[in-house]
């Protein structure tokens, strides 16, 4: 057998986060592929949270819905997951909370009291019970917690961990896979580790789902990073301070959801005409307003690709796994300040908190590019006039340079201008930035394609439905084209990746196919759209059914 499938479940509160990435590790030592779908509800404490951990030897970055194992914690944790049990399914569960279940009963109030431990060394109990079922042994279980678990609360889990060893029996073994464990990263880490690769030296963000743990990962790992790490009062706050800091010369990054960036859109207009580079990780959640703010969804395209008023270019990139998020926030961050325009990474919950097998070396790195800086030589002109539309950059405190940063229409030098000409050549010289920037791209891997190149047959999508579209694209024999770059958008790219497409299905975790929208905007017929937007991605069974009925 070379995959496998957990569920963990319980209240909020006991830490189920936490369980689901030590399985994920449990897996990983042993050469697997792991993939972690986290869910929970908007609550502090209570309500039901739960995490679906695959593991495979292959590359995965999607759930199925049948388990394999269920570790259940309360009653509601088998309830609920019904529809994911079957013949094959070994239950584990909480017998100081859930009474006459069929499994393993792991009475863990009594387990922690005999052994003097706090109560979330329950999940402990639990991964330890789960290692016994999946024949692993003691040895990894333990190397496992040590990498985990603080040093001073070691020791209790251990106990604790051991003690659900004991309780359980083996049900099938899990066979050690000759390939080397790989770390397990959330895509908000990955997408900061990229960050810090493209050049970032400051991090400006105030906590929003699903971009809440970036600013986490960044502020925990400043010292090590070399980065500055700011909190401000509020998302307005963020982009105005993100925007002094990149106008004194900072590679300067922010974080928000679709409710912050709601209010960051005046400084993001501010940035377009003041030609101030910064970067924004935008992770999408179903809205409008608060919607559902734990949940996934891809419906803030549109407002991405046309927020700020006026007119003026910026760079909109949509990765769909850990490879792509570090590679393509480096790659926004740089382009940023060489073009100098506002770049925004688009992620969803779904990628932002998902927790995946990351492969540095799968990572296409991205050409190391510095801004064009000014070279000292006669009066500093802050928006000179280029054929590339791109002005040579300088900082204050610069020796010789004046440098201006207007919100106004202006000149060459940074005066505010209303003239026939001066307005017209302002205008003129943000579209030409926005060209040399497509075609700079042209050079990118801007448009991917995965499965059979003739099949006839052709899956579309975007984002962090890309894993879920490999794998149901494998039970048709078709291809799937994915574009990473949604603006500009790279046309040239994707009519070349759609010679031969046949039937055509669009794939988002949207109500109103807005990547189809994208698509006939640019003159491309999108096909038919696969639609989910309930709050939860595709499981991969769940899309190949959905595909089928589209394709039959």
């Amino acid at each position: 057998m070379g995959e496998y499938s957990v569920i963990i479940g319980g209240k909020a509160g006991e830490g189920i986060n936490t369980a689901g990435l030590s399985i994920a590790g449990l897996f990983s030592r042993l050469g697997y592929h792991t993939y972690m779908y986290f869910d929970y509800p908007s609550l502090i404490r209570g309500g039901h949270n739960f995490a679906i951990i695959r593991a495979s030897d292959r590359t995965i970055g999607a759930h199925r819905t049948p388990a394999d194992v269920l570790l259940a914690f309360d009653r509601n944790s088998i309830e609920n997951h019904r529809e994911r049990l079957h013949a094959g399914t070994t239950v584990i569960y909480d017998a100081s909370q859930v009474v006459r279940a069929e499994g393993y009963g792991l009475p863990l109030d009594g387990i922690l009291d005999e052994e003097k431990a706090p109560p979330i060394t329950k999940n402990s109990a639990m991964l330890g019970a789960l290692a016994r079922v999946a024949g692993i042994g003691r040895g990894v279980l333990e190397d496992v917690l040590r990498a985990a678990v603080p040093a001073k609360h070691l020791e209790a889990n251990l106990r604790v961990a051991g003690r659900g060893y004991d309780a359980a029996g083996e049900v099938f073994i899990v066979e050690p896979l000759d390939a080397p464990p790989l770390p397990v990263l959330t895509g908000n880490e990955a997408a900061g580790l990229g960050l810090v690769h493209g050049g970032l030296d400051s991090y400006v963000a105030y906590p929003m789902t699903p971009s809440s743990s970036l600013l986490h990962f960044l502020a925990n790992h400043a010292e090590d990073l070399a980065v500055r790490v700011i909190h401000p009062e509020n998302e307005i706050g963020v982009i105005q301070m993100a925007l002094g800091l990149a106008y004194a010369g900072e590679k300067t990054a922010v974080g928000t959801s679709g409710g912050g960036f709601c209010l960051m859109t005046e400084g993001l207009s501010l940035a377009g005409m003041s030609e101030i580079p910064v970067t924004i990780v935008m992770g999408q959640r179903p809205g409008p307003s608060t919607g559902t703010p734990t949940y996934t969804a891809q419906g803030d395209l549109h407002f991405v690709l046309n927020a700020g008023q006026g007119e003026f270019p910026r760079l909109v990139v949509a990765p769909g796994d850990l490879e792509e998020a570090y590679a393509w926030s480096a790659t926004a961050l740089m382009l940023s300040w060489r073009y100098q325009v506002p770049a925004i990474v688009l992620t969803d919950k779904t990628l932002a908190e998902g927790a995946f097998s990351f492969d540095i070396g799968a990572v296409t790195a991205p050409p190391d590019h510095e801004p064009v800086l000014w070279d000292g030589a006669g009066e500093y002109r802050r928006y000179a006039r280029t054929e590339s539309g791109v002005s040579p950059l300088a900082f204050p405190g610069r020796d010789g340079a004046v440098v201006k940063a207007s919100s106004y229409a202006h000149d060459e030098a940074g005066f505010t201008t209303e003239t026939v000409k001066g307005v017209t050549a302002l205008q003129e010289k943000m579209l030409d930035k926005g060209e040399s920037l497509r075609a700079e791209l042209a050079t990118y891997p801007a448009v991917k394609t995965y499965g059979t190149w003739n099949s006839g047959t052709t899956i579309v999508c975007w984002g962090s439905q890309k894993w879920a579209c490999i794998e149901a694209a494998e039970e048709f024999g078709a291809r799937v084209v994915q574009p990473l770059v949604l603006a500009p958008f790279p046309a040239r790219q994707w009519k070349e990746a759609m010679i031969g497409a046949g039937r055509v299905a669009c794939v988002e975790n949207n109500a109103t196919g807005q990547l189809a929208r994208l698509l006939r905007q640019q003159g491309f017929d999108p096909g038919r759209s696969v639609l989910k937007y309930d709050g939860r991605p595709f499981a991969v069974d769940e899309l190949a059914v959905r595909l089928g009925e589209v394709f039959a």
